[in-house]
């Protein structure tokens, strides 16, 4: 039986919805044949995250379960409210045990993109960062961009090693999402760190692909954006530059060597 604040919650969602935007995200996200759309702003979809971040795990399961696209992403906005707020340790791996297990239900790019930053990567920030290789090394588009995305809260903290281990494990893979993921994470270091991005970029751009690289030096020169972007091509390995030591093709740990 459906609860009284989740009734409240779709009545909601549904009077937000604004036709106009559905048409919008159903050309940039492509939905799966069986998802429905309704077209909610994601600011709104924020507030209401806020509002109704009390929901139980079941009542946050039961959004998740369902094929209406807004409400599991306003379930994954809640689950990041509460992983914000949760007050210790036991709270926190519950809401990342309670994330992990239901992956299969974060199944586009914005359903990521909203919230492995907080709910992962909020875990991350003080626990070993195992998971990354395991879902870095999953046969799901989406968990391999989630591995990616989450790094972005430990970019945040000055902590640059997670993400450059996953460009280079991640270098080949088949997906454009995965690729511009990358890209984007990259960015946001040398957006903290040009001389960081570089660095790496010297190393390792020519195994890059070429979109990842276009995507990481957005914010740099013409000049030095322009010599980056020549390198990459992707798929021909990664050269040896004297001084750039060996690359951490599957792990995501930070011992020990250079900042890569």
């Amino acid at each position: 039986m459906t609860s009284p604040s989740l009734e409240r919650l779709r009545s909601d969602l549904r009077e937000l919805a604004e036709p106009k935007v559905r048409a919008q995200l159903e050309r940039v996200l492509s939905p799966a044949a069986d998802d429905e759309l309704l077209g909610v702003r994601v600011p709104v979809l924020r507030r209401l995250a806020r509002s109704y971040r009390g929901l139980r795990p079941v009542e946050v399961e039961d959004l998740l379960a369902g094929r209406i696209h807004d409400e599991r992403f306003v379930a994954l906005l809640v689950l990041a409210e509460q992983m914000r707020l949760a007050p210790d340790r036991a709270a926190r791996e519950k809401l990342m045990d309670f994330y992990l297990a239901h992956t299969h239900r974060v199944d586009n790019w914005d359903l990521v993109d909203g919230s492995a930053p907080v709910v992962l990567g909020t875990w991350l920030l003080h626990e070993p960062l195992d998971v990354l290789d395991r879902l870095a090394a999953s046969t799901s588009l989406w968990e391999r961009r989630i591995a990616v995305v989450a790094t972005l809260t430990l970019i945040r903290a000055g902590r640059y090693r997670p993400t450059f281990s996953l460009v280079v494990a991640l270098r080949q893979d088949p997906e454009p999402l995965i690729h511009k993921a990358l890209g984007w994470m990259l960015r946001e270091i040398g957006r903290h760190d040009e001389p960081a991005l570089a660095d790496f970029l010297d190393c390792h751009a020519p195994g890059l692909p070429r979109i990842t690289v276009r995507h990481a030096t957005e914010r740099m020169t013409p000049e030095l954006r322009a010599r980056f972007v020549r390198q990459g091509g992707g798929a021909r390995g990664i050269r040896h530059v004297s001084g750039c030591g060996e690359p951490t093709l599957g792990g995501a740990g930070e011992a020990g060597g250079t900042a890569w």
